[in-house]
């Protein structure tokens, strides 16, 4: 908070606990991206310097939160925005549905993602859903991802260039999902992560030095 921001963890529902579907975890997302922001005054945030960030699954319910324009809940004041200003990704499911590029989906795999998905799997796809106002963002991906490929953080950030929006790509060498996360061996991967989550957060103005 001494340097201009706080973090808040943002609860959401998930298959294993409450049997729901993927497009509900993208809801719940947009959900607490508008709750900080309606309650901004009273939590003592600046509403227009809200980042949103996760790994892995999180990363692509955060992807999503700034990328997708629907899946609102129908009680919830749409006036106020649930889009985060900023994105930190770590290791996030991108590209859930065919993309040029990309390895060709069979239709076992397809029928899955529509099953987990609970909708067609493009409409929770952050590359499908990239336009010209998407928010900064900053990618944090090992190269030795078998869960969720690198190739795939590199065809995002340059649909994002492509755009014209900014996106940054930090890859790491033979680094597999989930490498960043305190504790995992020296902790170096995670305080190298965090100093260039720093460096991403202080030239938007959001960190000061």
């Amino acid at each position: 908070a001494s340097r201009g921001m706080v973090a808040m963890t943002a609860d959401y529902r998930v298959a294993s606990r409450h049997q729901t579907k993927a497009i509900d975890c993208v809801r719940d997302g947009k959900s607490a991206v508008r709750w900080v922001r309606e309650n901004a005054e009273r939590l003592g945030v600046d509403p227009d310097k809200i980042v949103a960030g996760g790994g892995s699954a999180g990363g692509h319910v955060a992807a999503c939160t700034g990328l997708v324009a629907n899946l609102n809940e129908a009680e919830e004041a749409k006036d106020i925005s649930s889009r985060p200003n900023a994105m930190v990704l770590f290791n996030p499911a991108l590209i859930l549905a065919p993309y040029d590029g990309m390895k060709p989906f069979d239709n076992e795999r397809l029928a899955s993602l529509r099953q987990r998905v609970g909708d067609d799997p493009r409409v929770i796809s952050p590359i499908h859903h990239i336009a010209a106002d998407a928010p900064p963002t900053l990618i944090l991906h090992g190269k030795g991802d078998t869960t969720v490929p690198y190739k795939t953080a590199e065809l995002f950030c340059e649909a994002m260039h492509s755009a014209g929006n900014r996106c940054e790509l930090v890859g790491y060498e033979d680094q597999p999902h989930g490498f960043f996360n305190y504790g995992r061996g020296d902790n170096s991967n995670y305080e190298k992560t965090v100093a260039a989550m720093d460096q991403f957060l202080e030239s938007l103005g959001y960190l000061k030095p």
